[in-house]
């Protein structure tokens, strides 16, 4: 039986897997979850803390979002059998031009955080994008600590792999609005997926991923 951990996007929790379903008796399924970050406390440091939640050698990870970076982080420290990302990056240049932007200004460190502990708020910045059904994905955004995202912010922006790694798998959809498709390069595209497609488009991810896990 192979064990797949998942790891969420930035500021959600495992519910955003809810509709993910994988064969139990081919995948032993298990769900990370962020931690709250020390003061300054740097993305390797963080990445060791977040392997205790991992019991299990050689499994495959896939992580969302910043989850994806993170994941890609983990396979630095373990060995892993395979590493998937999804709505996410492979290295620093696949970055949208406001992220650069970001990261020269440093104008992400005086967003105010804080404000984002109101869910509401939390949710439109997080996913990039106003759902008409707000109430639908109120559910999925559960860390609203204002020092995990000041440090989830930071760490993104300045992440500084700018080489792909190797043995990576990249499932991202056209219509990504956070990470636009003509950034990324080596894909596997997902039509009309958005940044939440693992939530709104999971028919996709139970028609493919063991497969795409498998192969």
């Amino acid at each position: 039986m192979t064990p797949v951990y998942f790891m969420p996007g930035m500021a959600a929790s495992d519910l955003i897997f809810e509709h993910i379903k994988l064969n139990e008796e081919l995948f032993e399924v298990h769900y990370m979850h962020w931690l709250i970050p020390e003061k300054k406390e740097p993305l390797p440091v963080y990445v060791s803390r977040l392997i205790t939640q991992i019991h299990h050698e050689n499994p495959v990870i896939i992580g969302v979002s910043f989850g994806g970076v993170i994941v890609q982080e983990i396979a630095k420290q373990i060995s892993v059998q395979k590493t998937i990302i999804i709505s996410s990056v492979k290295n620093n240049k696949e970055f949208p031009r406001r992220m650069h932007f970001s990261r020269k200004t440093g104008i992400h460190k005086i967003l105010p955080t804080r404000l984002f502990e109101n869910i509401e708020t939390l949710m439109k910045y997080s996913f990039g994008l106003a759902p008409k059904r707000l109430d639908l994905y109120k559910k999925y955004l559960d860390v609203n600590d204002s020092r995990y995202l000041d440090w989830a912010l930071h760490t993104i922006v300045n992440w500084d792999q700018e080489e792909t790694p190797e043995n990576i798998i990249h499932i991202h959809g056209d219509s990504d609005l956070i990470f636009p498709i003509k950034y990324i390069n080596d894909a596997i595209i997902v039509p009309g997926g958005t940044h939440i497609m693992i939530i709104n488009r999971f028919r996709w991810f139970n028609d493919n991923l063991a497969q795409i896990i498998s192969e």
